[in-house]
């Protein structure tokens, strides 16, 4: 049985304020942010007041859209996240999901079909046999969490941008979105999908994906934090109307760079 999905909630206001100062006192966000993280400075740019519950939770939104303005300005698809070692990977590498390890979804490989919808021409159905088929690219990277903690780990699969372009997605437009087997659902900027580094994968550490990790494949990209890549794809689409995403519509950062 799949997990019920959680509610949506209130904005996580300290989460936001915390991810605003991280992003925003990094060197190459100094300049830009250096007098906006007072309440005053931030108020102006936003054009928010913050008299009451609801308009201090439109503050918050509002300081939200700005960071993801914000890096998606200085975001740079051609800069590489750091690759690492085989002695480097973490052992175990952590499992990380919002439901625990035995509520893993089990995905039939017998039936499985990868569905296509939106900006793109081309929306064949995928069977596994054919994704797995497609060019190989492998990477080892660092998964970092929002919650503090990171892993590395040894990814492989086929270059997202390569499938993109093969199955005619519209690469001007402005949003891919994800749909997954456990009832999650991401989206992602078209610039990141296009980053080399991003990576549709079907194995972890040199074996087929195992489900703990995303079977039957997960969106890999080291430049995100680990909600922003989706496991247990089902459905992938291109889209100019902003998707959203299943922690993101609960107050988290929605570009989430790593």
């Amino acid at each position: 049985m799949k997990p019920e999905r959680k509610p949506a909630i209130k904005l996580d206001r300290e989460s936001i304020l915390i991810d605003a100062r991280r992003e925003l006192a990094m060197p190459s966000r100094r300049l830009f942010g250096k007098q906006l993280l007072t309440l005053g400075g931030l108020t102006m740019l936003t054009g928010c007041s913050i008299t009451d519950n609801d308009s201090v939770n439109t503050f918050l939104t509002a300081v939200s859209r700005l960071n993801d303005r914000a890096q998606a300005f200085i975001f740079d698809p051609t800069q590489m996240a750091p690759t690492y070692t085989e002695a480097q990977i973490t052992r175990p590498f952590p499992f990380n999901a919002f439901y625990g390890i035995d509520d893993v979804p089990e995905v039939d490989a017998s039936d499985y079909k990868l569905q296509l919808s939106g900006l793109i021409t081309g929306k064949k159905t995928w069977m596994l046999p054919e994704l797995y088929a497609l060019p190989h690219a492998e990477q080892i990277t660092r998964h970092i969490c929002v919650e503090g903690w990171s892993a590395i780990g040894r990814w492989g699969g086929t270059p997202f941008g390569d499938f993109l372009r093969r199955v005619g997605a519209d690469t001007s437009a402005k949003y891919v979105g994800f749909k997954c087997a456990d009832d999650y659902f991401e989206s992602i900027d078209m610039p990141t999908a296009l980053h080399p580094q991003t990576l549709l994968t079907f194995e972890y550490d040199g074996a087929r994906l195992p489900p703990k990790y995303g079977f039957p494949m997960k969106l890999r990209m080291p430049t995100k934090l680990g909600y922003k890549n989706p496991k247990h794809i089902v459905e992938m689409f291109v889209t100019n109307t902003y998707p959203g995403g299943y922690w993101v519509n609960q107050g988290y950062n929605w570009f989430g760079g790593s």
